[in-house]
């Protein structure tokens, strides 16, 4: 096992396997890979498995101590006790944007700690972008097959504070659902930015949006790496609770509450529910 004296080292190694994973997607062609259905009516290629293989492989070797938990194999008891520490890998996020033969689908890694996302990787194969998410954030463009870049040559990210007149949101591509919109409607947006899979986190991340409401479901899979990378570059993600958006809930399927990502903190009323504490339990 390889231990890592920072978070950086960690989403780089992360962003290496992440590029690997990536390249063998790239490999299949959408229109010429088969896909199924799993139990819970998702879809599932051979890209999916493919990547899914590479990732639990190179992460055995890298953490062999360090428990694996990706959307293709899970099917642990819900009455399981995780340990502090694992790991949530979604190998294809936006399996239905590769099939439909779209750019945006992620290789997703995320190591956990304490319920929140400690290091973190993204790839984008089709649009040639890695995310990391560790003591910082930073972004690469990596075509498939390159090698990973040094962390000094990739660009460090910060979130934007939000513009005065009105915020800037991004919202799932293929799950708008009227619960989000109606979310929208209430508060002055000023700008909509679409985008499929986990790059809304990172969309964010990069300083092109504000706010990332998501009304509907997700699993704990779907979200810990752009999670990850957009706490690195200062953003927060929050339950509608308004406290922090936590990770490993076995008991729950590994399903998300409902959330809103920002970019910078929000500024609850004091008296709102959870407001001030629930930037304290972010620790913020």
């Amino acid at each position: 096992m390889i231990n890592f004296s920072t978070r950086n080292e960690t989403a780089l190694a992360f962003g290496a396997i992440a590029l690997e994973a990536g390249k063998a997607i790239m490999a299949l062609h959408p229109s010429a890979v088969g896909s199924w259905e799993k139990s819970d009516g998702s879809p599932v290629t051979q890209a999916d498995l493919d990547a899914d293989g590479i990732i639990r492989s190179r992460l055995a070797g890298l953490m062999p101590d360090v428990m694996v938990i990706t959307e293709e194999t899970c099917d642990p008891p819900q009455d399981i006790k995780l340990p502090d520490r694992f790991i949530l890998v979604d190998p294809l996020d936006g399996t239905k944007e590769f099939k439909a033969g779209r750019d945006e689908f992620t290789v997703n890694i995320a190591l956990i700690e304490a319920g929140q996302p400690a290091a973190s990787a993204l790839y984008a194969p089709a649009l040639q972008r890695l995310y990391l998410g560790g003591d910082e954030a930073y972004r690469a463009d990596v075509r498939p097959g390159q090698s990973l870049p040094r962390l000094g040559s990739m660009r460090k990210l910060t979130t934007a504070p939000p513009p005065a007149d009105g915020l800037r949101a991004v919202a799932s591509r293929s799950h708008l659902d009227a619960s989000t919109q109606r979310w929208l409607q209430d508060r002055q947006i000023d700008q909509m930015c679409p985008a499929g899979s986990s790059l809304k986190f990172c969309v964010i991340a990069e300083g092109d949006a504000d706010v990332y409401p998501r009304l509907a479901p997700t699993m704990e899979w779907d979200t810990a790496a752009g999670h990850g990378i957009l706490a690195a570059a200062g953003g927060i993600v929050l339950s509608l609770d308004g406290m922090a958006l936590r990770y490993g809930k076995p008991g729950s399927g590994f399903r998300n509450d409902f959330f809103v990502a920002w970019g910078r903190p929000p500024l609850p009323s004091r008296h709102s529910p959870g407001g001030p504490a629930a930037l304290a339990s972010a620790g913020l």
